[in-house]
């Protein structure tokens, strides 16, 4: 099976996580991953997030990294990976944000919508990485987060 690496250079800005999820549905659309469906809205999800933690946690430049199974007719089964590197050695630090605090839930967000994430020292930082199973993924997109239902979008 073919697998596609594409990567992105994010700036230090959190203006760049916008970017990267633009970036993410042009390189999608080339995959055979359609934009409209519920793994694409899943991985813009996961992309947002993860971008953000390296944008707003380090404030350097972060790189997103993304493997995609085969193209076309392969593209039904596989696994997407997307990893984001940043110039941190810290150790991510999940956190459970409390009812009306608007930070602190994208570990968690990720933990839930993944089928796997890790981390590893890369360089002088380190790669945050998640997989989702792409023959698993037909309900990804709409879950349980805490209880409360939500829809990647």
């Amino acid at each position: 099976m073919q697998v596609l690496q594409v990567q992105l250079e994010v700036g230090a800005d959190p203006a760049e996580v916008g970017r990267a999820r633009r970036w993410v549905r042009s390189r999608l659309a080339g995959s055979g991953i359609e934009v409209d469906e519920p793994l694409a809205e899943t991985l813009i999800l996961i992309v947002s997030e993860l971008v953000t933690n390296a944008v707003v946690h380090t404030g350097c430049p972060a790189v997103l990294r993304m493997l995609l199974p085969g193209v076309l007719a392969e593209a039904s089964v596989g696994t997407v990976r997307v990893e984001v590197a940043d110039a941190s050695d810290r150790p991510p630090a999940p956190r459970h944000a409390g009812g009306e605090e608007t930070n602190g839930r994208g570990l968690e967000l990720v933990d839930g919508l993944a089928d796997r994430w890790g981390w590893r020292p890369e360089g002088t930082g380190k790669a945050i990485w998640c997989e989702i199973d792409r023959c698993g993924a037909q309900g990804a997109g709409a879950g349980t987060y805490q209880g409360m239902a939500y829809e990647a979008v």
